[in-house]
C-alpha cells in the first residue's frame, strides 16, 4: 500500500512539472521584458477640464490671500504695512475674512465685493505715503517702488521709453513675481506716461508712483495664488 501511494505522488509531481513546448522555461533571457498589462484602461479615470473653459489652465482655481498672507505681501511689496491707527489691516481683519473662532470658525478667502473695497483702501493708504516718502530719498538704494529711477528724479515724463519699462518690469516682479512684457507691457508704458503727466499738471510728483502702486496691489495677480 505504502508503495503504491509513493508511485501515485511521483506520477503526479512529474506531470505537474510537465511543460507545455510552447511554454518558457527558466528566467527570462537577456534583453527582454516580460510584457505588464496596462492597468489605466479608457474609463477608469477621469479626463483633465477643457483649458479653455478653465481661463486657460489647467488644475485647481486660484486661491485668495488670508489676511496674514495678505498683510506680510504689502509690507514686502511696497515697503510698509497697512496701518492706519483704527482703519488698517488688524481692524479690519474680520471684515476681510480672518476668523474669529467664536462666530466664524474658518478664515474666508472669497474674493468678495467687502473685501475689494477694504484693500482698495489700504492701496491708496500705504502707496501713497510710500511714494512721498521716496521722493524725498536721494539715494536709489535705500527706495522700494522706485528703485530703478535716477537718484534724483523730478518730471517723470522725461524718462526714456527703455527706463518706463525697467520700472515697470522691476514692479510686476515685486507685486506678482512676474514680469509685464509683450502687449500688456506696453498698455502698462502708456498708463504711466499718462499718469506723469497728470502728476505734472497736479505738481504732485509723486502721484505716479503711488498711481502705479495702487494698480498693482489691487491687481488680481497680487491678491491670489
Amino acid at each position: 500500500m505504502r508503495r503504491w501511494l509513493l508511485t501515485a505522488a511521483l506520477l503526479a509531481l512529474s506531470a505537474g512539472c510537465t511543460k507545455s513546448p510552447d511554454e518558457k522555461s527558466g528566467p527570462t533571457e537577456d534583453g527582454t521584458l516580460e510584457p505588464i498589462a496596462n492597468p489605466h484602461q479608457p474609463g477608469d479615470f477621469d479626463p483633465l477640464p477643457d483649458p479653455e473653459a478653465q481661463g486657460g489652465s489647467v488644475g485647481r482655481a486660484p486661491r485668495r490671500l488670508t489676511v496674514a498672507q495678505l498683510d506680510a505681501a504689502i509690507l514686502e511689496a511696497v515697503g510698509r504695512r497697512w496701518v492706519n491707527g483704527g482703519d488698517g489691516i488688524d481692524a479690519r481683519a474680520s471684515s476681510l475674512g480672518r476668523a474669529d473662532y467664536a462666530l466664524v470658525n474658518s478664515e474666508n478667502t472669497e474674493p468678495n465685493l467687502v473685501f475689494a473695497k477694504f484693500l482698495e483702501d489700504g492701496a491708496r493708504f500705504v502707496c501713497i505715503g510710500q511714494a512721498n516718502d521716496e521722493l524725498k530719498l536721494a539715494d536709489a538704494t535705500k527706495r522700494t517702488l522706485s528703485r530703478t529711477l535716477p537718484d534724483v528724479w523730478g518730471d517723470l515724463r522725461k524718462l526714456t521709453d527703455a527706463q518706463v519699462r525697467e520700472f515697470l518690469v522691476y514692479n510686476s516682479l515685486r507685486f506678482w513675481g512676474a514680469p509685464l512684457e509683450g502687449e500688456e507691457l506696453d498698455k502698462w508704458a502708456t498708463f504711466f506716461t499718462q499718469a506723469a503727466a497728470r502728476a505734472e499738471t497736479a505738481k504732485r510728483r509723486s502721484d505716479v508712483l503711488a498711481v502705479m502702486c495702487i494698480a498693482m496691489l489691487t491687481d488680481t495677480r497680487f491678491i491670489t495664488y
